[in-house]
């Protein structure tokens, strides 16, 4: 019996080896004449046989090993082929009298699609946050009834008084035919119906083992260039092209600064990308390679509108960054639109095939949804595309389309919009993301980055090195833009405090793990944290969040959960902090840039801190009395990386730009500087200075540390290769989030 053929009443069974929705009831009568053979609970799909009498699955003649829950999942998925199936429904039927979490689901999902080769998800679908489709056609063997012989019996007479049937009229017949199928036309037309789901087919491009990353097209479509990296922001991986279909990927710089987005030239012979070091340049190169030439400093973001002009963004003063337009030469030259918060940076911005209208990508401090402009600069334009974290734009050849690339609900996937007032729809779904876009020329397909990616927290020691979380994923302060997301050591050392999202549409909640006994808890279960600050006495923590369409919200709760949490701030407050007396420090924004400031743990008296703006606040001093933030320096708006007192007073240069990355060792022992960020070939450098007892901050140059080596002449200076860490107790011992990217680039037909 086929799944469509079925009551919509069901229940749960376990039948052989798979614990699957089956009908309650068959629809047959126990007084049949004759027996009739059940259907063998057998399905086709692809090249695959589901055989769920004798529990196996077969790819051709050949067996595929699954474990027994995978095997009950796909086998309710397939049974109920082409409708949805929800979480609750799935868990429910392969976990009747078990509790679980959806990370469970999760597990066995990736294992039958690894075991199926689906990873672009075109026999099971995910709905987000709702469940799974199984996409594919299904077909199931005919059973044919056997024949029995039948011995005709007389034909009876009319019984007495009995009415005798007249034979229909042929005429009578055809004329009900013809009016039944001018009914059925009707309801053909006014019966509400429902688009099927487009297919979509993905061709692979690249076949690395590691990462291909924010793929651009040529003009003529018969290039791509792109990072071999796991990140496409600020990478300091090295640039590749790729000559379409099959050529080889070609190294074409050693360039390993940091740095981000490409783009050809309008005749190809050129390809720009932006360089972070003192300021924010961009630089091109040849698709063949050679050494990259300046093309405009303070310039990033740099794309062509015509031969002669270029559309890119720069700075104006701090770290506000909005988007101009001139030609080469800087002349020509204009505004277009600059965030009226100061603090806020125009990145990226596409142009439109008319040159009429620019997709923005931007951040404060981390990605915001992009925004549509007009390139003449009447207007600040309006948001587009899904309310998430807009990375990536293009447009379709034709100006019809506008596509974005977008973190929305935890994962990273495509979107598109109709120009100018349509609504945004999911090109792409599931556990595999996809991150940048490019269009083809003819507007018939995108290029993409497809892959996964996990993280963990790990801790190194004088044992070695060991995970300390091993499922869900970690943020890091390179994706999220945030610093308070990074794992803190209890000031002891013995635990270690982390954030975790269990899977991609989960909360991002705060975990202690006891680093030596691997027991770890959940301290703040429902709430879903952008950053935190744990108290010195370990006993409270505060955070900020935020919900779907409101400003940030700042919280103050007890690790004991003695006490609920409490809301103390709802204005859009972020990085909280807590102070050397009890308060909350904070960085407010007053729609224009942002400041240091403090209030009470009510949320009343607020006031700023220090007078002068700050940036990006990277971590709070032990004694609560310093905080390293990105900011510009007082009176000469250069952006440096520098220590403020939190209790007012001129700040400490520690770095000379915002190139380096501030956090001290629990106790106050000694301060991390990193220097160098890590690659794909490198691990990146931290430099470890200590501190006299009392002090929170060495003797550091007036200009602060430019590089690795000054740094290396201070003394008991040492140097680990590593980045992005979290100082414990001894130099030796330090956490660090590990991140596995697979990434390569494919090229998706549009329905």
């Amino acid at each position: 019996m086929s799944n469509s053929s079925r009551s919509d009443e069901e229940r749960h069974a376990s039948t052989g080896p798979a614990n699957v929705l089956v009908a309650r009831d068959t629809g047959l009568s126990s007084q049949e004449p004759y027996p009739i053979e059940k259907p063998p609970r057998q399905y086709c799909f692809a090249h695959f046989t589901l055989d769920l009498e004798c529990g196996f699955l077969r790819r051709g003649t050949e067996e595929v090993i699954l474990r027994a829950k995978a095997f009950e999942v796909l086998a309710c998925l397939v049974e109920h082929h082409g409708r949805l199936v929800s979480k609750t429904a799935l868990i429910e039927a392969v976990w009747p009298d078990a509790a679980i979490t959806d990370n469970s689901l999760a597990q066995c999902l990736l294992e039958i699609r690894r075991a199926l080769a689906d990873e672009e998800q075109q026999l099971i679908r995910t709905v987000t946050r709702r469940g799974y489709v199984f996409a594919a056609p299904v077909t199931t063997p005919v059973v044919e009834i056997p024949r029995q012989p039948v011995i005709a019996p007389p034909e009876p007479g009319p019984l007495p008084g009995a009415l005798v049937r007249k034979p229909v009229s042929l005429k009578l017949l055809a004329s009900a035919l013809i009016l039944l199928a001018m009914g059925a036309g009707t309801m053909f037309f006014i019966w509400p119906t429902h688009p099927t789901p487009r297919e979509l087919t993905y061709t692979q491009i690249t076949n690395f083992t590691d990462s291909a990353v924010s793929p651009a097209l040529s003009p003529d479509g018969r290039m791509v260039a792109f990072y071999r990296s796991d990140n496409w922001w600020l990478t300091n991986d090295r640039i590749y092209v790729k000559l379409l279909p099959n050529g080889e990927p070609v190294q074409i710089t050693d360039d390993p600064r940091a740095k981000y987005g490409l783009a050809f030239s309008p005749d190809g012979s050129r390809i720009a990308y932006t360089v972070s070091q003192a300021g924010w340049n961009t630089f091109t190169v040849s698709p063949l390679g050679g050494e990259p030439r300046l093309l405009l400093s303070n310039a990033a973001g740099l794309t062509w509108l015509d031969e002669r002009r270029v559309l890119f963004s720069e700075i104006r003063t701090g770290v506000h960054m909005g988007v101009v337009t001139a030609t080469e030469s800087r002349s020509e030259y204009r505004h277009v639109y600059f965030p009226q918060d100061e603090r806020r940076m125009a990145h990226l911005s596409y142009a439109s095939p008319d040159r009429k209208w620019a997709l923005v990508v931007e951040m404060d401090p981390v990605w915001q949804p992009c925004r549509l402009i007009p390139l003449d600069g009447s207007s600040a334009g309006r948001q587009v595309g899904p309310q998430g974290r807009c990375t990536a734009a293009a447009w379709s050849p034709d100006g019809k389309w506008m596509y974005f690339g977008a973190e929305v609900d935890g994962s990273h996937h495509l979107w598109r919009q109709l120009f100018a007032k349509g609504e945004p729809e999911q090109i792409t779904s599931g556990p595999m993301e996809a991150q940048g876009v490019a269009v083809t020329p003819d507007g018939r397909s995108l290029i993409t980055s497809i892959g996964m990616q996990q993280s963990a927290v790990w801790i190194h020691d004088a044992g070695g090195e060991r995970p300390i979380s091993s499922e869900g994923r970690v943020p890091t302060v390179n994706q999220s833009g945030l610093f308070g997301t990074r794992p803190k050591f209890s000031r002891d050392g013995a635990s270690l405090f982390f954030l975790r999202r269990a899977e991609p549409d989960a909360s991002i909640e705060l975990w202690r793990t006891n680093h030596e006994s691997g027991k770890s808890e959940n301290v703040a279960p429902g709430f879903s944290m952008l950053e935190y600050d744990v108290s010195s006495d370990e006993k409270e923590v505060v955070f900020s969040t935020q919900p779907s369409g409101k400003a940030t919200q700042v919280w103050l709760a007890t690790l004991d959960r003695r006490s609920p949490p409490r809301l103390i701030s709802s204005s859009g407050e972020t990085s909280p902090y807590f102070g050397p007396e009890g308060q909350i420090l904070y960085r407010l924004s007053d729609g224009k840039t942002h400041y240091l400031a403090h209030m009470n743990r009510d949320g009343s008296g607020r006031s700023k801190v220090v007078p002068y703006p700050i940036g990006n606040v990277q971590s709070i001093s032990p004694d609560r009395r310093w905080i390293v933030a990105y900011a510009p320096w007082p009176d000469r708006g250069q952006m440096v990386t520098m220590a403020i007192p939190t209790g007012g007073g001129a700040p400490r240069r520690i770095c000379p730009a915002a190139n380096c990355m501030a956090s001290w060792a629990p106790d106050g022992k000694f301060l991390d500087i990193g220097m160098h960020r890590a690659s794909r070939t490198s691990p990146g450098q931290t430099l470890v200075l200590p501190l006299r007892s009392g002090e929170m901050l060495p003797d550091l140059p007036d200009t602060g540390i430019s590089g690795l080596y000054d740094g290396a002449d201070l003394p008991g200076a040492r140097t680990i290769d590593a980045y992005e860490i979290s100082p414990g107790p001894d130099p030796s011992v330090f956490a660090y989030v590990k991140t596995t990217v697979h990434r390569n680039l494919f090229r998706i037909a549009l329905p």
